[in-house]
């Protein structure tokens, strides 16, 4: 009888997982990206809730922006990616409309114009960019032949400056260098000729030296603080030089989950948003950072292989662009609290609190995701 009652409830579990993984089909689902991405998540909010003074409400009201942020992934990876072509450009041309509308009656807030104040929240326009520029350039580059002259990427270079310098002006530094490398990998990897990376690697160094000059003193501050954080100890380098003694005093294994002394009596100043990471290090140590790391890692990888499985131009460029860009958003924020980057403000993907740049991710998921479940009816 025992017998007979193990193999019946283990046929049951079989066909409970066969069925899931049947509707996970139907509904356009990677299994492996989505498991993932869950455990990701959770990880996040189990550290927020440390991170945030054990407050419980600000971890309901991340798990709620997931639940969101999901069902977009899952509405989006529905969507045909011959839609996804025919959107991008009025994609585009809303996000555009958008940024300017910021620019005359946006939110303030810490001292930048970002946000549009819908009443019962806040949105803003900039992060809808980082998907509707590689959207629209992969869109133009989509029939055209490759690798591309210089001029077929005039285009291409409008759909990423225009809204750079509208972002620019916020100022919002940090997500206008993000939507630059979202359109330029679209760019790199539809192939270039050497002497056109050569001239953009020149104009990038020119840029740089001019830009300098029309930076914000506190955007100047960053970079020279990047350099020397002991400059100013107890101003533009407080962040960096507390992320840095959490993450040191963490050790191997950490002091626990709740007991890092640089998090829970606020000697570090946004530890449950941009500085996050730092938080994992000091309570969960280097293995907790490195756990972390390698489900990343595993996200990246899957992306990466969803992306070379692409049979078209357009589903190749954006499932490139997407999967590299998440890997900049990991790259940048671990190296800025870290101190290895200058602080730009970038959250950590998934785990730091906040709405806007989380429900963008799970949306480039979703295109992933639809790119990779609809591969078989694209044409070449």
């Amino acid at each position: 009888m025992n017998i007979e009652f193990e193999e019946f409830g283990s046929s049951r579990t079989r066909r409970t997982l066969t069925a899931s993984a049947a509707l996970l089909r139907r509904l356009h689902v990677d299994e492996p990206l989505l498991l993932g991405l869950l455990v990701i998540i959770c990880f996040g909010l189990v550290v927020l809730y440390s991170a945030s003074g054990q407050n419980i409400f600000v971890v309901r009201a991340q798990a709620l922006r997931f639940v969101l942020a999901i069902a977009a992934m899952l509405a989006i990876a529905n969507v045909h990616p011959r839609h996804l072509r025919m959107f991008a450009v009025p994609t585009w041309v809303v996000g555009v409309l958008l940024l300017l509308v910021v620019t005359a009656v946006g939110h303030v807030g810490k001292g930048a114009q970002r946000w549009l104040d819908l009443g019962l929240f806040r949105f803003q326009p900039s992060e809808l960019m980082k998907l509707a520029v590689p959207l629209a350039c992969a869109w133009y580059l989509h029939d055209r032949p490759l690798p591309p002259t210089f001029k077929t990427l005039l285009l291409p270079f409008v759909f990423i400056l225009v809204p750079v310098g509208l972002i620019v002006e916020q100022p919002d530094l940090g997500t206008a260098l993000l939507i630059l490398a979202s359109g330029a990998l679209v760019i790199l990897m539809a192939g270039l000729r050497i002497w056109v990376i050569v001239a953009a690697l020149v104009l990038i160094a020119v840029g740089g030296y001019v830009g300098w000059e029309f930076m914000h003193d506190y955007q100047r501050q960053r970079i020279l603080t990047f350099l020397n954080p002991q400059s100013d100890p107890l101003g533009a380098g407080y962040h960096i030089i507390q992320s840095q003694i959490a993450i040191g005093s963490g050790g191997v294994f950490g002091k626990g989950w709740m007991n890092g002394s640089q998090a829970q009596l606020e000697f570090l100043p946004e530890r449950s948003t941009d500085f996050i990471f730092a938080v994992i290090g000091e309570e969960f140590g280097l293995l907790g950072l490195m756990l972390l790391i390698a489900l990343y890692l595993f996200v990246i990888g899957r992306t990466l292989f969803m992306a070379l499985q692409a049979q078209d131009t357009f589903a190749r460029l954006v499932a490139g662009s997407l999967s590299i860009t998440f890997f900049v958003y990991v790259f940048v924020n671990t190296g800025m609290v870290s101190g290895l980057l200058p602080v730009v403000g970038v959250p950590l993907p998934l785990v730091s609190y906040g709405g806007s740049s989380m429900v963008t991710l799970m949306a480039g998921f979703g295109i992933l995701m639809s790119l990779h479940s609809h591969r078989k009816l694209v044409g070449s």
